[in-house]
């Protein structure tokens, strides 16, 4: 069996009015198409700090590499 929620009056009015704009036939409906929403960005946060996190580990060979190839540059010699 399901577990009750204590919904407030305005969320109430917020979850009917999202009822009728996505054409959903329950309030439920309405309910885990936010949650699947809310897990999705809670991913893709998790997602961009391992970018950045791999990004930091990187950056000092990264800008060492880069350095090196613009010793050979053909744009400085013209």
């Amino acid at each position: 069996m399901g577990k009750p929620l204590m919904i407030q009056p305005e969320d109430e009015v917020r979850i009917e009015s999202l009822k009728e704009k996505m054409g959903a036939r329950t309030k439920v409906e309405v309910v885990r198409a936010g949650l699947s929403l809310l897990e999705k960005e809670a991913e893709r946060r998790a997602r961009i700090a391992r970018w950045r996190a791999a990004a930091g580990l990187v950056s000092e060979e990264s800008k060492r590499v880069n350095q090196e190839f613009q010793r050979h540059s053909r744009l400085r010699r013209a």
